[in-house]
């Protein structure tokens, strides 16, 4: 994104504009710019107020963002605000165009920086709380605590988790990036995260089980039930269906050698 590039001004406005000067020099500029739209007008406004863009663009220093990209979006604002500018309702030009510039760079963070979509709501949470972070550590001089955010805020100390950890969606990183920055022989992140879920095979051997469970024969999946469910002994099984404790040992060793090979 480049910086806006505001020509120099060859037209002259209408004569007895510039016997005038400072705020009346510019009200008059407004008057016939509303009035004719000459695009050479506007250039002109814009080249008087472009300290005003720069100075807003400023206050997001903190930012990641690159400088010239801040000041590219205030002069858009500053320019939405030039054109929207009605003269004469006893307003000045810079007080109508600081919130209609200060709306833009805000816009451009919300919709533009975030690497995820996070709602509006935990982006302003974030960005608060970004400033507030850097304000108490200039003074306290280390990073300040949860509960020293919560009370410079006024938030609870929910909210300031809740915020921090919303921050986090506003940038990501490769899975190729070392590390260790600027060491040669540093592992990429793809190298240490994740690993191999032992719990997945056992999704198969679930699946397979289930399957082979309802091929038993119905005594079988009782006696089953009853040792490993309930916990019975070979003994109480047999009490319990009317078996004896040998044959419940044996229906055991079938069904588990079913379930086995399955």
């Amino acid at each position: 994104m480049s910086v806006l590039s505001v020509p120099p001004v060859t037209h002259r406005p209408a004569p007895g504009i510039h016997s005038a000067t400072g705020a009346v020099y510019e009200e008059r500029l407004l008057e016939e710019y509303q009035r004719t739209r000459d695009p050479r007008l506007r250039d002109e406004l814009i080249e008087r107020h472009l300290p005003l863009a720069r100075r807003l663009a400023g206050r997001y220093g903190y930012s990641d963002e690159p400088f010239d990209d801040l000041l590219q979006v205030a002069c858009v604002g500053l320019i939405k605000a030039i054109d929207r500018f009605e003269p004469g309702r006893g307003a000045k030009l810079s007080s109508f165009a600081v919130p209609t510039i200060l709306g833009e760079l805000k816009r451009h963070f919300r919709d533009k920086t975030w690497a995820l979509h996070v709602p509006r709501g935990l982006q302003d949470l974030s960005l608060k709380l970004t400033r507030e972070n850097e304000r108490l550590a200039k003074t306290l001089g280390r990073s300040p605590t949860v509960a020293e955010l919560s009370e410079a805020t006024g938030l609870s100390a929910e909210e300031v988790l809740e915020g921090q950890s919303a921050g986090s969606a506003y940038g990501a990183s490769s899975l190729d990036e070392p590390v260790e920055a600027g060491e040669e022989d540093s592992a990429p992140l793809i190298e240490m995260i994740g690993h191999d879920d032992d719990q997945l095979a056992l999704v198969e051997d679930r699946l397979e089980m289930v399957a082979a469970w309802r091929e038993l024969p119905p005594v079988q999946r009782e006696v089953l039930r009853l040792r490993f469910i309930e916990d019975l002994t070979q003994r109480e099984i047999g009490d319990r269906i009317g078996y004896s404790q040998m044959h419940v040992s044996r229906l055991l060793r079938q069904a588990l050698a079913t379930l086995a090979e399955a």
